[in-house]
């Protein structure tokens, strides 16, 4: 196909030439009703270019097929054979992906270290999870995605399990082995979803690890937003192989999504997909070059261990890692991640993608420059100076990965819809969970509706929120009280 084409951005330039009158939503019309104070801040082209997709972008039959032409050019530069566009984030799109391969009360093999969303999804649909533990790295406190062994283990006790989802890359980078993850689904006959929410950049350099349709999965779900140039809430999930249906997956995000979904989200999402077609290489060129040389620089600190391959990769950790998350580990200072995190932005209006008990990361995409670069390297340069001064006394209390892991004793969605009552936290020990716990970012449940509540996971969270960590889906935010199953 050719991909020096952008079908939508080319018919929002058309809506605009034809000077289209709009008697339809948005009520700003065009931002001639909107106040100006707004107008001021997020300027007028957003509203002029805030229409409607059918009955605006196209007419009322959408005959001009302009977003479905945008979604064939993608899976065409991405080597998928379908690709759907959301702008409901990918928090819509692994649903749907969910639900396209299983119903409720039916199994499917879940990563522990899955999102939130894909718990959410779980809560919805009344999936029974089989958890696949992830692999543990003792020595740095970090989980790395589960390996094909676990799901093939998983897959012998669960025959009936309709199939897998895995997230890979994980938000520290690091990637699962996914065409023997694939090989183990397809053995079975069983579809492979993958949670590639950080690697829409990854089919566009083969510097990057490998990209989820060319190891062989089935539905791949990605958010462009995050590494790419979309803007926030777009998503792309991709298909192929004859595992899953189109129509079907197509009817499941139907069922999610919005009825009146950004023409901005999709303009943007295409745009990017035409961008990466043409320049990707030579843009990734470039980024891959810039994240070496800050992470050479950043290895010269006394106290900052930069991860790379040689800490993630190898037998019982990862398989791969995206070399644009640079993961920093401060703990030789005695400093939360969470303290260095709020200390940059106080000091320097530096942002981090993350931060934990022990690391803090920055995001390099192809945005990123050596003005950027140098700023990031200057307040890491003075936070370094002042680290003595962050030191709290407050440790978080981490338990090794076998005190971690909490007993499903309910489904999801009975936990979550069920009777619940709130306890004080140190009440909870025993107690079945009925609403997530989630230290975000990275967003990745410590405990969720359903699992029983132990005191390790208990005393994590409650030292962690008292360390700087954020749970900020729990009814009681500070964890000092926990919503849980009412018992009977």
């Amino acid at each position: 196909m050719d991909q020096s084409k952008a079908p939508v951005l080319d018919a929002l330039a058309a809506y605009h030439r034809e000077g289209q009158t709009p008697f339809t939503p948005p009520g700003h019309k065009q931002g001639r009703g909107a106040d100006p104070r707004v107008r001021a801040v997020l300027g007028d082209d957003v509203f002029r270019s805030d229409v409607l997709a059918t009955s605006g972008l196209d007419d009322r039959t959408s005959s001009r097929g302009v977003v479905e032409e945008a979604e064939a050019l993608m899976a065409d530069a991405v080597g998928a054979e379908h690709a759907f566009f959301s702008t409901c984030g990918s928090s819509l799109s692994v649903k749907s992906a969910m639900l396209s391969v299983a119903g409720p009360h039916e199994e499917l093999l879940v990563g522990r270290d899955a999102h939130k969303s894909v718990v959410s999804g779980l809560i919805l649909s009344g999936i029974r999870p089989v958890w696949v533990d992830p692999q543990w790295d003792a020595e740095r406190h970090l989980a790395h995605p589960p390996s094909a062994e676990a799901f093939e283990a998983a897959f012998a006790a669960h025959p009936d399990a309709r199939g897998a989802l895995v997230t890979t890359p994980t938000p520290y980078g690091t990637c699962a082995d996914l065409a023997a993850l694939a090989e183990v689904c397809h053995r079975r006959g069983r579809p492979l979803i993958v949670d590639e929410a950080w690697g829409a950049h990854l089919p566009f350099h083969p510097g990057l690890p490998t990209w989820a349709m060319d190891a062989g999965a089935d539905v791949c779900v990605t958010s462009v937003h995050k590494m790419g140039s979309g803007l926030e809430q777009s998503s792309v999930f991709h298909l192929q192989g004859g595992l899953v249906r189109p129509e079907v997956l197509k009817s499941r995000e139907d069922l999610l999504g919005t009825t009146s979904p950004s023409v901005l989200v999709y303009a943007a999402l295409d745009g990017w997909r035409r961008q990466m077609a043409e320049h990707g290489k030579a843009l990734y060129d470039d980024a891959l070059a810039l994240a070496g040389q800050v992470r050479d620089r950043l290895a010269r600190f006394d106290g900052m261990r930069v991860h790379g391959r040689e800490d993630f990769c190898g037998p019982g950790r990862a398989a791969d890692m995206d070399p644009l998350q640079i993961i920093v580990d401060i703990s030789a200072w005695e400093v939360t991640g969470y303290r260095a995190a709020d200390w940059l932005r106080r000091h320097h209006r530096i942002n981090l993608h993350l931060a934990d008990h022990r690391r803090i990361s920055a995001q390099l995409t192809h945005a990123d420059d050596h003005g950027t670069a140098g700023r990031l390297l200057a307040a890491l340069t003075d936070l370094a100076a002042h680290a003595g001064e962050l030191r709290t006394g407050q440790p978080v209390r981490v338990p090794p990965p076998s005190r971690l892991r909490l007993e499903q004793a309910a489904l999801p969605r009975d936990a979550f819809f069920g009777p619940t009552e709130q306890v004080p936290w140190g009440e909870a020990d025993g107690r079945i969970a009925a609403e997530m716990l989630t230290p975000y970012p990275p967003g990745i449940p410590a405990a969720l509706p359903g699992e029983r509540l132990t005191s390790d996971v208990l005393r994590y969270l409650r030292s962690g929120v008292d360390a700087g960590m954020v749970v900020p889906d729990a009814v009681d935010t500070d964890v000092r009280s926990v919503r849980v199953v009412r018992e009977r």
